[in-house]
């Protein structure tokens, strides 16, 4: 075996940019010793001496130099080796590789530094032993013991033990994806952001979405918020906006976040209910928390039920600030809007899917993004002054409060396009750690006290979750941007950090790594009067204004929906002081809503609860037409909608070509399903295959239906129950259906009336007319929705009718 070259000790100090060794007789004529460490210790001396104190200590004192830092002051090392770990850095091996490239830090690039492939490899343990029997345990004969030295089964039984990390406390179940974000100009009029910094700048992202509520393996559809949390990997460093599909929360103040936590979270008694808001402690709570009010609204509404995450919108949720090169301030409320349009599902739909597809959701972005069908979100800046800010009826440091566009108008500043899923769902979608407190040059907090809090608790929870303070380094959270810092050790420490400096000041690095000045991160320097105190401003305690905002803003179905949605949820609530509370708190939002919920519940209105302050600013604004999912209905028509198309033996096959070829050409995801899967044959012997059975795809699982022509085919599906169930769901979810030909018949048998004069979602043709309804049907698809079939909607009307006529007389 060779032995290790030793280092030629001619040439362990060297010149910069010179490979000539420095003689051992040094140019003061003195002859010293050739012990490595002795020569290593002269050799730094000249390059310590030429820092001779800390040259900008004067500078860390009085208010000018805390708002203009200075950058560190550096000294070059007449030779690398003047500031490496071992003077044996060039003498490595497969292992060691070579030195350290000067500035770098190898754990930052992308993610192909780690991914791993096995074609073509055996099976290894984690050492890289080859495996040769991955079958059996090692034991003492045939039939005999099973031996303790078998190493290979304890590492494989020992990891999988170990395989999992603790959950999410909240936001537990997710899904995520890859993309980009690209700006649409420069914004260096409000902020230094790098992913802002000039017109077309592409910045690598990495977005996750979540319900909040639920454990990791609970459903997708269950009625709660959902995170909408976006990384950007930009080149000043990490930015996650984290925030949700709706633009305020429940509380004020971070100091109540365990508590509502707590209140929401299964019923620690009895561990139930999973992923629901529906018992007494949470309705207990926020009917004791009036300022829950409004985030109540939001829930409750449509947006509570997302048909998709490609469908819902995003919010930063806190006011944020903007900060421009010359240190000016704005302040900022982000929103991301769906190209897809903002769709929901409708409650009866949402339970059943959840039966059926509890990953309904997860399967949704995964399968579009694999499709090529990329979902595309706009992002819009509220950009208001702070003296704007101080004139609102209300506080924008406020998380239950939202800044109404009417006040201040969204500017669309860029496009986020999800272009890729995830290699390996654990590594990157459940280790991902997103931090309100990551923020980069050009973006930095306002004094909301909810955001306070969520800067600690998010990146004091990773801690916990992904095994210590080193969680940034796992490599779907490694910055872009270079990582250089005296941070060391801990659990999972991946790197391997060159030299003897881990301080700063130093001079035995040349000052390395420096503090950066105002080329860096630097806090806007508010100026802040005031006592130390634990309270909240007046303006905080008005709580009723923007929930009724919300709800005078929604179309008259969606108004009924959050009536049923209040009904349902205290409907589960055993304690029926908590109903009266809460029914008294929403007589403060609208009498209307409060009267529709009594009635649902057997209850009479109660007196309006007390309001925290007696005369509130009048808000600015009544009506917000933005507030309604009807407002963004999207650009992208039918494309990735799911439409069931039934078959039988004797289909009437031209049509469905025909229709097929139309609705595909649109971009709508065409599946043909029949009482079992396989191939049926049409009425002149041609095929087709279905894809999916009525058994395992029931007909709430797609956007839209198509009851085929062909008496044959018609009357074998009038002969399944599931036929009946398949086309009432779709009818009752008041989905589009086009029923062709002898498909009537199957319509009739589900007591659906054929007649389209007062139903848009329904449509009539001829199997041979197929082509020609093609277009009608695509447009009423495109409409998601067809609510003059709504039962909340009708149940609605009808109780509003009695009322007007009771309060007539």
């Amino acid at each position: 075996m060779a032995k290790n070259k030793k280092p030629d000790r001619s040439s362990r100090v060297k010149s910069k940019g010179d490979e000539s060794s420095t003689p051992v007789q040094g140019n003061d004529g003195v002859l010293r010793t050739n012990d490595v460490v002795a020569e290593h210790a002269s050799a730094s001396d000249d390059f310590v001496a030429a820092m001779p104190c800390n040259p900008i200590k004067a500078l860390e004192y009085g208010h000018d130099n805390a708002v203009a830092p200075p950058a560190g002051e550096v000294v070059e090392p007449g030779s690398s080796a003047l500031t490496a770990s071992t003077a044996t850095e060039d003498t490595g091996t497969a292992k060691t590789g070579g030195a350290a490239p000067l500035g770098k830090n190898a754990n930052v690039a992308s993610l192909d530094r780690v991914r791993v492939d096995p074609s073509n490899e055996p099976l290894t343990t984690n050492q890289g032993v080859r495996i040769g029997d991955n079958q059996n345990t090692l034991k003492a004969g045939l039939r005999g013991p099973s031996l303790l030295e078998d190493f290979i089964l304890r590492e494989k039984i020992t990891h999988f033990d170990h395989e999992r990390i603790p959950e999410r406390v909240v936001h537990a179940r997710g899904s995520a994806a890859h993309g980009y974000f690209e700006a649409y100009d420069t914004l260096t009029q409000y902020t230094r952001a790098a992913p802002f910094a000039e017109k077309g700048k592409i910045t690598p992202v990495f977005a996750r979405f979540s319900t909040v509520a639920g454990e990791r393996g609970s459903k997708d559809t269950a009625r709660d918020a959902r995170g909408f949390a976006v990384k950007f990997y930009s080149d000043e460093g990490n930015w996650d906006l984290v925030g949700n599909n709706i633009p305020v929360f429940f509380i004020q103040d971070a100091m109540k976040f365990p508590d509502l936590v707590h209140a929401l979270k299964p019923e620690p008694h009895h561990g139930m209910p999973q992923a629901a808001s529906a018992h007494d402690t949470f309705w207990d709570f926020v009917s004791l928390m009036p300022e829950s009010t409004h985030m109540l609204m939001w829930v409750m509404s449509d947006r509570g039920i997302p048909r998709s995450y490609r469908m819902m919108q995003g919010f930063g949720v806190h006011t944020f600030r903007l900060v421009n090169e010359q240190g000016q301030s704005v302040f900022c409320k982000f929103h991301w809007k769906p190209l897809q349009g903002t769709h929901s599902l409708v409650w009866d739909e949402a339970v059943k899917i959840s039966g059926a597809n509890p990953d309904f959701h997860r399967a949704d972005l995964w399968e579009a993004i694999e499709s090529g069908e990329f979902p595309e979100w706009e992002l819009g800046l509220q950009i208001f002054t702070e003296e704007q800010a101080e004139g609102f009826s209300f506080d924008v440091l406020d998380a239950t409060k939202i800044v109404p566009e009417e006040l201040v108008p969204l500017t669309p500043v860029g496009r986020m396009v999800l272009n890729r899923n995830p290699d390996n769902f654990f590594a990157e979608t459940e280790q991902v750690a997103f931090c309100t407190a990551h923020i980069i040059p050009g973006i930095d907090f306002s004094n909301d006290p909810l955001l306070a809090g969520r800067i600690h608790s998010y990146a004091d929870t990773q801690i916990t979750r992904l095994g210590g303070p080193n969680f940034h380094e796992i490599p779907i959270n490694s910055s872009l941007a270079s990582v250089q810092n005296n941070q060391r050790d801990g659990m999972h420490r991946q790197a391997l950090h060159r030299g003897r400096v881990a301080y700063e000041p130093n001079s035995l690095a040349g000052g390395c790594p420096f503090q950066d000045g105002t080329i860096g991160f630097v806090s806007y320097p508010e100026s802040i009067t005031g006592d130390k105190v634990r309270g909240k401003p007046e303006k905080f305690a008005e709580h009723y204004a923007q929930a009724t905002l919300f709800y005078e803003s929604q179309t008259a179905v969606e108004k009924a929906h959050i009536a049923a949605a209040f009904r349902f949820e205290l409907s589960k609530v055993g304690i029926p002081a908590i109903r009266e509370r809460m029914l008294a708190s929403l007589g403060n939002v609208s009498r209307e809503l409060a009267a529709e919920v009594a009635s649902g519940l057997g209850m009479e209105v109660p007196n309006a609860m007390p309001k925290a302050v007696a005369d509130p600013n009048p808000p600015e604004v009544s009506v917000s037409p933005a507030l309604s999912l009807m407002a963004l209905p999207g650009e992208c028509g039918v494309r990735t909608r799911q439409i069931a198309v039934l078959v039988e033996n004797g289909v009437h096959h031209a049509s469905l070509v025909a229709l097929h070829a139309a609705l595909t050409e649109a971009g709508a995801v065409v599946h043909f399903v029949g009482p079992r899967v396989g191939t049926f044959v049409g009425t002149s012997g041609e095929k087709v295959e279905a894809d999916k059975s009525m058994e395992n795809s029931p007909g709430f699982l797609f956007d839209a239906l198509v009851v085929p022509d062909g008496s044959e085919a018609v009357q074998a599906l009038a002969g399944n129950g599931h036929t009946v169930e398949f086309i009432k769901d779709q009818f009752r979810h008041c989905k589009t259906i086009l029923v062709l030909g002898a498909g009537r018949k199957l319509l009739e048998m589900a007591g659906i009336e054929p007649a389209t004069n007062q139903d848009p979602g329904i449509l009539l043709a001829e199997g041979v007319d197929a082509a020609e309804i093609a277009t009608a049907f695509i447009d009423a698809v495109a409409a998601h929705r067809h609510p003059s079939r709504d039962r909340d909607h009708q149940r609605n009307d009808t109780a509003r009718c009695r009322q007007e006529k009771t309060d007539a007389v």
